[in-house]
């Protein structure tokens, strides 16, 4: 999957030191993405990425140096969820929501989904400003649904339909 600035593709064993630095060791980015803290490159497990068809990496198309991830699960029928984490030098430029459009798109016409969802940890309003921008709308609050950091966390569940033809 490409967009004017990214190219979205599989995870590699030659992304362990950028997934290491935008992900899994990027300490603001695990604050809102769930992910298991890595103190060195060497505890990335990048191997189970390279067999799993619904995690993706998002890359910069200029250098190909990975920056974030995308990912859907949660399957239905015909409905998905999506997540995703960028990481913090990466912040405020447009790449996040240029990823979810696309990727996006790839869940309702190349995987056939009619209903996309994702959620956030309430108060995250830059994850809620992506789903925004993609076209997702609000569908509800679901109340200490997750315990992540020790902390029970409320999460805001936003949905896109895919627009009939």
């Amino acid at each position: 999957m490409e967009t004017e600035r990214l190219i979205i593709d599989g995870i590699t064993e030659k992304d362990r030191q950028d997934y290491f630095e935008n992900i899994s060791h990027d300490k603001k980015v695990l604050e809102t993405f769930i992910c298991r803290y890595a103190e060195t490159p060497d505890e990335v497990d990048v191997a189970r990425f390279e067999t799993m068809d619904s995690i993706f990496a998002i890359r910069l198309k200029e250098t190909g140096k990975l920056i974030g991830v995308i990912l859907y699960f949660d399957e239905k029928e015909d409905s998905c969820e999506i997540g995703y984490g960028i990481g913090s030098g990466f912040w405020n430029r447009g790449y996040t929501t240029e990823a979810v459009k696309r990727f996006i798109d790839y869940c309702f016409y190349e995987k056939g989904f009619r209903t996309v969802y994702a959620s956030f940890f309430t108060g995250n309003d830059a994850s809620r400003r992506v789903m925004e921008k993609s076209g997702m709308r609000y569908c509800r609050r679901s109340e200490k649904e997750l315990e992540y950091l020790g902390v029970w966390r409320d999460l805001d569940y936003y949905e896109i339909t895919r627009p009939e033809a």
